[in-house]
């Protein structure tokens, strides 16, 4: 679809999150293409459960700490510090940033950006990772094609080497909508089409209470956030309804993400995007979040 000049412009601009800062220098050398970009990120960084696949064990306290970066300058320095090669080189399982979907997507955002490609992250599901039948939560990247418009990406896939272990029968810079959907489109598959809530989540049921609506709900206010380039943690939370993890929404709430996910949609009104999230307390991030980091526990954060 046609985009406006004051959309391309704000994804072609660093973020917060996505800046990197004092180590801008590094990015001196990166190519032009997405694809390339994409690939660079992906052999930076290996993810959280990605050990056997590369024959690694990570060491404890980089699964439990190197993700909770939230800022590219942080993850940039992690880099740095393990090897000082430029970013263009390939590093070793045990030189590289051990973190989760969001943090390659980040990585791979900034790097755009800092070509002039405008870029988002998107918050949704994927059914490529996990067993079949479910959805899993995952973070990709949306970015600006001149000729086709805005394309998702998945820079985690970008490693043909590690195709066999999953499910991927398409090109990685060019994700099919329907293997991910973004959190609008998943929480109105349960909501309108009669798809299953149970598999949709970071788990399936019998697994943990991460599941269902109240999963997907979380999920769109990550995506909402993302769209207006607050790129948070996957587990920083506000504006939560009252209610446990896997217990059912209050209606008025379900109600109300109804409305929202015609927002966060496959095909965005930026405008639209930008007003809700400016004018809605519970959408809006706060200065401060908490964040439930998976190994460290709860905790209370204020935002750059």
């Amino acid at each position: 679809m046609p985009e406006t000049k004051e959309a391309l412009a704000f994804y072609a601009a660093q973020s917060t999150f996505s800046d990197p800062g004092e180590l801008a220098d590094a990015y001196a050398d990166l190519p032009h293409d997405p694809t390339e970009l994409a690939r660079i990120s992906r052999d930076l960084l290996i993810h959280r459960v990605e050990g056997d696949l590369f024959g690694h064990t990570h060491p404890t306290d980089r699964l439990h700490n190197d993700a909770e970066s939230r800022y590219v300058d942080d993850i940039l320095r992690i880099v740095v510090d393990r090897s000082p090669a430029p970013l263009t080189e390939r590093r070793e399982p045990a030189d590289r940033f051990v973190g989760v979907c969001r943090d390659f997507t980040l990585l791979h955002c900034s790097f755009l950006r800092h070509v002039g490609i405008p870029a988002r992250l998107r918050s949704g599901f994927t059914d490529y990772f996990g067993t079949t039948g479910f959805h899993g939560d995952h973070v990709v990247t949306e970015y600006w094609d001149e000729k086709r418009g805005w394309l998702l990406a998945d820079a985690q896939l970008t490693d043909p080497a590690l195709h066999p272990a999953w499910d991927v029968d398409f090109d990685p810079m060019d994700v099919p909508r329907d293997r991910f959907l973004v959190a609008g489109a998943a929480w109105r598959a349960i909501r309108e089409d009669g798809a299953d809530e149970r598999t949709f989540g970071l788990h399936r049921p019998e697994e943990g209470p991460f599941w269902g609506e109240r999963f997907v709900a979380g999920n769109i206010r990550l995506d909402l956030a993302a769209l207006n380039k607050v790129e948070t943690l996957l587990w920083d939370v506000w504006g939560e309804d009252e209610g446990e993890p896997g217990t059912p929404l209050p209606e008025r709430s379900r109600e109300f993400y109804d409305e929202v996910a015609l927002v966060v949609a496959d095909e965005i009104s930026f405008e639209t995007a930008r007003q809700l999230f400016a004018d809605n307390n519970v959408l809006r991030t706060p200065q401060t979040v908490t964040c439930y980091a998976p190994y460290n526990g709860p905790s209370v954060t204020t935002l750059r």
